[in-house]
């Protein structure tokens, strides 16, 4: 069961300030929550995937992210979470790629300190019915796209930071034809697993529907 969080911003150091985070247990799914942060945030081309490994670092994939860099129990020893809060340009993801967001890192906080397991969930039921552009794609492009497709600096001439953006992919076919890996098709998240069937059924759902702003 998910209970509230609360965030503590903290200074900790007289010359330089980073983040804490304090939060109530909670139940955290690698598959779902964890790794996709990894894959749309780290995995870019010349970054920490499978094939660059970028300064020896694959965050590909469970079994690559907990051998760098994880103290399963104890997140604040955990050199990933530190890289992740460093101050001052230190930490990653770096320029032009965008900082995860606050909700992310207590994400992988929590994660490392429920013991940093490879679980695997199932949210039950899938439900296509009555999606909505804000309640149901934005999230998943959210967890999955945001990492290369949003922020400063949009890669691959694709933008999901408007609604007008991520419409021009869903006309084009590019949103659809990518995440369910077609042929002819870059397959996205770049260099990381193919979306959940739910959360494809969803994009689809809502396509099919028209891909209204809703």
């Amino acid at each position: 069961m998910t209970i509230k969080r609360l965030i503590w911003l903290l200074l900790l150091l007289p010359l330089a300030c980073t983040r804490e985070y304090v939060q109530d247990l909670r139940s955290v799914c690698f598959e779902t929550e964890v790794l996709p942060i990894f894959q749309s945030n780290c995995n870019q081309s010349g970054c920490h995937n499978s094939q660059d490994r970028r300064e020896g670092y694959d965050l590909s994939s469970y079994e690559t992210i907990v051998s760098r860099g994880i103290v399963p129990g104890n997140f604040k020893a955990s050199e990933i979470y530190k890289v992740l809060v460093a101050p001052f340009g230190a930490g990653m993801p770096q320029s032009p790629y965008s900082r995860l967001t606050d909700e992310q890192i207590i994400t992988i906080a929590t994660w490392i300190e429920e013991g940093a397991q490879n679980t695997v969930c199932d949210d039950g039921a899938c439900d296509t019915s009555n999606v909505t552009y804000s309640g149901g794609v934005t999230p998943i492009l959210s967890t999955y796209c945001y990492g290369c497709h949003a922020g400063s600096s949009p890669q691959g001439n694709v933008n999901y930071n408007t609604y007008s953006g991520v419409k021009a992919t869903v006309t084009n076919g590019k949103l659809l034809g990518s995440i369910q890996h077609a042929s002819g098709y870059i397959p996205m998240p770049q260099n990381g697993n193919k979306l959940p069937a739910c959360k494809i059924s969803i994009i689809k759902a809502w396509i099919d529907a028209g891909a209204p702003n809703n």
